[in-house]
């Protein structure tokens, strides 16, 4: 009897096809997350499974699960996971990491160039037929060349966005746990420094951080006040590391000129006001969302599945498993 892999959402065809020859392989194509008990039955029937963002795996889910040897997540987040359980419970946990930075790093780019320059209320304006020629302050935005980049979090997502800015001619400021070595440093064109003066400093600020309990809510109303009144706040790492509210408050006061969002506090739900504001840009969490980038990562996660089921330890355990 070959061994249960069930994937609890959409996923690239190609991949399984690679995968189902090693497995029992069970499908969810519908587009719809599963519920808690959903979540359950499938644990208590699978030796992987295959979750996404959206799939909360606590201790309750993974207790359900006595053959259970592996939870691959479709992305590179994991927050999703009770990691510590899981790990105690000797079943390994991925993610797919590595493969989709300079994806997310673009849609990066496209948010702050499409914040500053008011694209989407500029689109919708046009759209909606209002556009009766040229003025001479219609839809004015910020400059992007030249300006100061602040990069909270430059892991690969983060360099990833800090190296495309040398095309703008851009100064680059970075905060981190850790500082980067000098040549990397040089080969960024980055400055190490607090993030106090980071946004202090930076016109345009992009947060890459991940979720832990050092970096949950690192961005309140305090620290979106020391920003300057001119700049831009781009968000595409974790919901949680933002105050959400204090960033409509903010916003509405026109604290600072604009945003622009890709995930959320509550995700998928927004905060209240939030789609009142017109300096702010909302996004469905679209950071790896390309054709090529998707398919990299179900590839990857295939042979963490494939090398478990075939009794090796998988090569993208998530950080901290086990510690």
């Amino acid at each position: 009897m070959k061994p249960v892999v069930t994937v609890t959402n959409l996923f690239p065809e190609k991949a399984l096809e690679k995968l189902s020859p090693h497995c029992d392989l069970r499908t969810n194509q519908t587009d719809h997350s599963p519920s808690a008990s959903d979540l359950e039955k499938i644990a208590a029937e699978s030796v992987v499974m295959i979750t996404y963002l959206s799939d909360r795996i606590g201790s309750g889910i993974i207790d359900k699960g006595p053959n259970l040897k592996l939870i691959a997540n479709y992305g590179a987040g994991f927050n999703n996971i009770d990691v510590d359980y899981a790990a105690n419970h000797g079943i390994w946990v991925t993610n797919t990491p590595g493969v989709l930075h300079e994806t997310t790093a673009d849609l990066t780019w496209a948010m702050l160039l499409g914040a500053a320059r008011n694209i989407v209320p500029a689109e919708r304006y046009t759209r909606d037929n209002r556009f009766k020629g040229w003025s001479a302050k219609m839809y004015l935005g910020g400059d992007v060349y030249g300006k100061t980049l602040g990069v909270i979090g430059c892991g690969e997502i983060g360099s990833a966005v800090a190296r495309r800015a040398s095309g703008f001619n851009m100064k680059v400021l970075y905060c981190n746990r850790n500082r980067m070595a000098a040549e990397k440093e040089k080969s960024l064109n980055a400055q190490f420094t607090t993030l106090e003066d980071l946004l202090r400093q930076s016109d345009f600020v992009t947060v890459h951080a991940p979720l832990t309990e050092q970096t949950k809510y690192m961005i309140g109303k305090a620290q979106l006040l020391m920003m300057k009144p001119t700049a831009y706040f781009i968000h595409t790492a974790r919901g949680k590391v933002v105050d959400d509210a204090a960033l409509v408050e903010v916003l509405k006061e026109g604290k600072i000129a604009g945003a622009a969002l890709d995930v959320y506090e509550n995700e998928p739900a927004l905060t209240e006001g939030m789609t009142e504001l017109e300096n702010l840009m909302l996004l469905p969490h679209i950071g790896s969302a390309s054709f090529e980038t998707r398919d990299r990562m179900a590839d990857l996660l295939v042979d963490n599945v494939i090398d478990v089921l075939g009794g090796k330890t998988p090569p993208c355990l998530v950080p901290g498993w086990g510690k």
